[in-house]
């Protein structure tokens, strides 16, 4: 029960192809793609370039479909969604792409795998960047000083306002899960969870009109959420230098293991994971 984890790959040809060797020399039973995976969506918007329909067109749905034709039944389950960097337009493609084999959509899903049940939720707490695609209001409509309202930036789609004005974290968690139990699940994150050593980010000594900003960026609704429900296992992007700086790319969250596989340098971090197993984790920089 092999599982590989990355995220935050930022549409970083070389680290997928770093990836896609990986998968064919290894050949895990899935592998999880966190989110912020294309090259910038404020780029995608902003300009009149398909340049994210080609990079997953030439890039993401042909590096998968040619380690599918190599691995036949070897070929892993790949669970993937999509984070705040990428556009929310581009979201279609993605599900189009799903229904042909190649990989499986999971954002606001539940899935089946094995004696597991995967769980996808993309969706952040504001933050200062103004692509508003995947940002909610975490706990309440409450905004930390420096950040922007989810109901204000940009929207690569049309939505309601009262979806961007009244939607929670919090409650999209909870029509997700219902009742469910979670003893067995996996949840694929982008956020990390508030206040842990998985949401350190570097903003120390800053402040915005003289209250000092805080320095943990994950989400409240998230943290609570593993405290009280303890899926099994939660996975997370999104804080690049969180690790640099707390030198932790997990974490133990009660029962639920929770881990980080965002990286603020070159390399690609690939996260290995035994679900028989969980204490024999390992990271590697490639």
């Amino acid at each position: 029960m092999l599982c590989f984890f990355v995220t935050d790959i930022h549409g970083k040809t070389d680290r997928y192809k770093k990836l896609f060797d990986k998968i064919e020399q290894e050949k895990p039973s899935a592998v999880f793609l966190g989110g912020d995976l294309l090259p910038s969506g404020l780029q995608y918007l902003t300009t009149n370039s398909n340049f994210s329909d080609d990079f997953i067109e030439d890039i993401l749905k042909k590096g998968f479909s040619k380690l599918k034709d190599k691995l036949k039944d070897k070929y892993p389950r790949v669970f993937l969604i999509l984070g705040n960097d990428d556009g929310k337009a581009i979201e279609q493609r993605f599900i189009n792409i799903a229904k042909e084999g190649i990989w499986e959509y999971v954002h606001n899903q539940k899935v089946n795998f094995e004696n597991f049940v995967v769980y996808g939720y993309s969706y952040i707490p504001p933050t200062p960047f103004l692509l508003k695609d995947w940002e909610r209001y975490d706990v309440s409509r409450y905004v930390d000083p420096g950040c922007v309202p989810p109901t204000e930036g940009y929207h690569s789609v049309k939505e309601k306002k009262d979806i961007w004005e009244y939607s929670t974290i919090k409650e999209d968690l909870d029509l997700l899960t219902a009742k469910d139990d979670l003893s067995n699940a996996i949840f694929l994150f982008h956020s990390p969870p508030y206040k842990t050593k998985l949401d350190r980010a570097a903003l120390d000594g800053k402040m915005i009109d003289y209250t000092p900003l805080d320095v943990h960026v994950g989400s409240i609704a998230i943290e609570r959420f593993i405290k009280t429900r303890q899926p099994l296992l939660s996975l997370h992007g999104h804080v690049h230098e969180s690790t640099s700086i707390t030198g932790s790319w997990h974490e133990k969250i009660g029962k639920t293991l929770s881990i980080n596989a965002a990286h603020n340098k070159k390399e690609l971090c690939l996260v290995k994971i035994n679900l028989n197993n969980l204490d024999n984790c390992s990271m590697e920089l490639i």
